[in-house]
């Protein structure tokens, strides 16, 4: 049976979620690697991490001042002030070994260790100290015990655990993990995915549109979404419409391949009978505006993305579909990765019933205004826009004054 689509369009269109649950089966996690501490901001860990240490390893002076004996500036005040002898001075990384008897003081840096026989930092400001006057300080307020002293494990304790199998890594992270002494971490491989791009009538990114040629501009929009969604991009370059150029760029070693035009049913897609020859091809069509010519399939046990020409198309597809699959081989959620407000439609946003649709809208001090449901090839209308929404495929649309999620860009 002859299952060319070109110039005969598509019978049947896949629907969305039944993409999505292709996608979930299809996007195991990468494979580990150690890798420094250092690189490691964004990345996500492969196993749990435990402090084999306290942090702080000392009790630890948390303002600058004088460690003294509680019980010693019990009733101390700015008219009974409380004077004590300074013993000594202790600075961050010295060793804190005085002996502190009593109605004595040893002056203390924040971060400096605090000598064991004192309970208590006071606060420089709460004290009248004069260094060249024989080694008395005043002390003008009483303090309880403890205070101003962090405790030995106070921020980590020995044996706890710090951070999960699964945890995308915060700069903060980072710095907990090196407290706690860790100078590498396992995490999962940033997975490789290679960007086809095809068309005869593509210049490269930087050059200036002439005539009927244009730039292509997917390229460097996938490798942006590529690297946001923890992959590491491979794109050689422009690819002919040649099918021998195009079977040989998608054997090139990768963990996805994201194949950029030539996905449709015209006389030059052929990436769609390239993948259903050489490999499979289970999904092609898809009920969506944009990005209804989008398919998906296997090729040498990785997965393949055919993604539209079309930019806004292109997008759409992307994080639809191949997003989410590299997020979730990344050891991220394949949830979408921009954040959401639900507010109120300034005016009513039209679909129809079995279609879904990735709706441009921009917010205003009205409500959600839609800009474009249609017009896959104006990538300017997702700049124009603040966010997009989506309206499911049972739904002919919302009414204005509607409450609808918006996904911000």
């Amino acid at each position: 049976m002859n299952q060319d689509v070109r110039m005969r369009g598509f019978a049947t269109r896949t629907d969305v979620n039944h993409a999505i649950q292709w996608v979930d089966g299809h996007s195991s996690l990468s494979s580990v690697e150690s890798i420094s501490l250092l690189n490691s901001a964004g990345r996500v860990l492969a196993d749990t991490v435990s402090s084999a240490v306290d942090v702080p390893g000392f009790r630890r002076a948390m303002m600058d001042g004088f460690a003294v004996r509680a019980q010693d500036v019990l009733g101390a005040g700015s008219y009974n002030p409380i004077e004590l002898e300074v013993v000594g001075e202790i600075l961050p990384g010295e060793n804190g070994q005085f002996q502190v008897g009593p109605r004595q003081a040893v002056r203390v840096m924040t971060g400096a260790e605090v000598p064991a026989s004192t309970d208590a930092v006071v606060p420089v400001e709460s004290t009248e100290f004069d260094a060249d006057h024989q080694g008395r300080v005043l002390i003008l307020s009483s303090i309880p015990q403890q205070k101003n002293v962090a405790k030995i494990g106070e921020d980590v304790a020995v044996g706890e655990g710090v951070l999960s199998n699964g945890r995308r890594l915060r700069p903060q992270d980072v710095g907990v993990l090196a407290s706690i002494g860790i100078a590498a971490v396992e995490v999962y491989r940033k997975p490789r995915v290679r960007i086809i791009v095809t068309g005869n009538e593509l210049l490269p990114p930087g050059s200036c549109p002439q005539g009927v040629q244009i730039v292509d501009s997917n390229s460097p929009m996938l490798q942006a979404l590529i690297e946001r969604d923890g992959g590491e991009v491979i794109h050689p370059g422009i690819i002919r419409d040649d099918p021998n150029q195009i079977l040989m760029a998608m054997q090139d070693a990768c963990d996805v391949l994201l194949v950029s035009g030539g996905s449709s049913t015209g006389r030059e897609d052929f990436a769609p009978g390239i993948l259903r020859k050489h490999g499979e091809l289970p999904i092609h069509g898809i009920a969506m505006r944009p990005s209804s010519p989008a398919g998906m399939g296997i090729m040498g046990n990785r997965p393949v993305f055919l993604l539209p020409g079309n930019p806004v198309s292109c997008l759409c597809a992307y994080d639809f579909f191949a997003g989410r699959c590299i997020r979730r081989m990344a050891g991220r959620s394949g949830d979408w990765p921009y954040s959401s407000e639900c507010l109120p439609l300034s005016s009513k946003l039209v679909s129809v019933v079995g279609r879904t649709d990735y709706a441009r809208v921009q917010i205003t001090e009205n409500g959600v205004r839609p800009i474009a449901i249609s017009g896959a090839s104006i990538l300017s209308s997702t700049t124009k826009a603040d966010g997009f929404c989506i309206i499911p495929a049972d739904s002919e649309g919302y009414a204005a004054g509607t409450e609808i999620e918006v996904y911000l860009y």
